[in-house]
């Protein structure tokens, strides 16, 4: 599975150019999608190939998008630090 993250300190966000591909390829995306990190919108393939195709054109002024591959049958989630993320596996926590 493929998941699109930020790659540095600032946080997720498309370009103007992404956000019109992204509703070319899917029209009822959400309007607030450059700062949603909902595991099931960033794993959405129409969501990976803006990103795959357009490159650092994807990204806006405070990100560096990339895609991370999963392997499937792997429960997921992203994780984040003042907006730089990464994958990392579920697991159980308690505090």
């Amino acid at each position: 599975m493929k998941i699109a993250i930020n790659r540095c300190y600032g946080g997720f966000g498309l370009s103007d150019r992404a956000m019109v591909r992204l509703k070319e390829l899917w029209p009822d995306c959400p309007d607030y999608i450059g700062m949603c990190s909902e595991d099931e919108i960033r794993a959405n393939p129409c969501l990976v190939k803006v990103i795959e195709e357009l490159g650092d054109e994807a990204n806006d002024w405070h990100s560096s998008l990339s895609i991370v591959d999963v392997p499937d049958g792997i429960e997921w989630e992203i994780c984040e630090y003042d907006g730089l993320e990464h994958v990392a596996e579920k697991h159980r926590e308690w505090r």
